[in-house]
């Protein structure tokens, strides 16, 4: 069975983004990383993990 993660980052201007993944690691370096210049977290770090379920 395969684990994923619903998670959610409060950004640096107070709006929240929610992300689904198989791989939490990963992608929060990702997210910190902001190797993708689309993402809406790229120009909104540093980022926080507040919430965050495995299913």
């Amino acid at each position: 069975m395969k684990i994923y993660f619903v998670y959610i980052l409060k950004c640096y201007d107070d709006s929240f983004y929610t992300g689904v993944t198989d791989n939490l690691y990963r992608r929060l370096a990702e997210h910190n990383e902001g190797l993708d210049p689309f993402c809406y977290t790229v120009k909104r770090r540093p980022l926080e993990l507040v919430f965050l379920k495995e299913f």
